[in-house]
């Protein structure tokens, strides 16, 4: 995918645009059309393709970023990120959750079945 025109928003839609952009973004990660390293359109000059305000653009690139779906890099832009920052953020989240069953007197197994049962919910 390339160029502006890969984003849509549906005004009928009940989400807020900043949030069918996050949608978008993620999903082209996900599915590998948006590949790691893709450099992302600046924040105003998607917002004026797509009629929205810069605060607009610039939330659902914030939002991205904070769970690890791109990275900013200053003036060189936003890029998308690839599946060794999210599995960065997997095994933060799992050392925390290690650390926490530990401190609470659980053995591993105890803690595998917590993921298990929440894997479920």
């Amino acid at each position: 995918m390339s160029g502006l025109r890969m984003w849509r928003l549906d005004p009928g839609s009940p989400h807020p645009p900043f949030e069918q952009i996050k949608a978008q973004i993620s999903e082209g990660r996900a599915t590998g059309a948006l590949a790691a390293g893709f450099r992302l359109p600046p924040v105003r000059r998607l917002a004026e393709e797509l009629g929205l305000a810069a605060n607009t653009v610039a939330r659902a690139y914030r939002e991205l970023e904070s769970e690890g779906v791109i990275e900013t890099r200053g003036r060189a832009g936003s890029f998308v990120t690839g599946e060794s920052v999210a599995l960065n953020t997997l095994d933060t989240a799992a050392a925390l959750f290690w650390a926490q069953a530990q401190e609470l007197g659980f053995d591993l197994s105890a803690a595998g079945e917590a993921l298990r049962r929440a894997g479920k919910a």
